[in-house]
């Protein structure tokens, strides 16, 4: 449990960051394009401080997809919690359906988490050769 909140709370700080580099420019259109590109760029870079982690310690608990799967939940709440505040869009009954689905999408890949393996699925093998017979 603990793990799987790390991994969230991990998740849900590097979308934040992600989420302002690529649309936080948005209300800056008299900013230089290539002053935006740089600052959404420093920005961005936070977002792997903390992406980069929640991958690693949640890999062996969740597969690389369920990672995947979480993250974009994770990535769509945190873009409508960002639209509705800070751009002022109102949420639209089909972007709500589009977010149950991607929510189906986790309830789906749920149970194909990494499997452990049992003494039997490690079979050690040795490349002792066989004991000469005695004459």
């Amino acid at each position: 449990m603990k793990i799987t909140i790390s991994v969230v709370l991990l998740l849900i700080a590097s979308n934040t960051f992600m989420t302002i580099a690529w649309y936080g420019h948005l209300k800056f259109k008299n900013v230089a394009l290539i002053t935006t590109i740089l600052v959404s760029w420093l920005i961005a870079l936070s977002e792997y401080a903390f992406q980069v982690p929640a991958n690693r310690i949640g890999y062996g608990q969740f597969s690389a997809t369920q990672l995947k799967i979480i993250q974009e939940v994770i990535s769509l709440s945190v873009f409508a919690v960002f639209v509705f505040f800070y751009l002022g869009e109102q949420p639209t009954w089909r972007s709500g359906v589009a977010f149950l689905l991607v929510v189906a999408a986790v309830a789906l890949i749920s149970g194909d988490g990494p499997k452990e393996k049992k003494p039997a699925d490690t079979e050690v093998t040795t490349n002792k050769a066989a004991p000469e017979p005695e004459k």
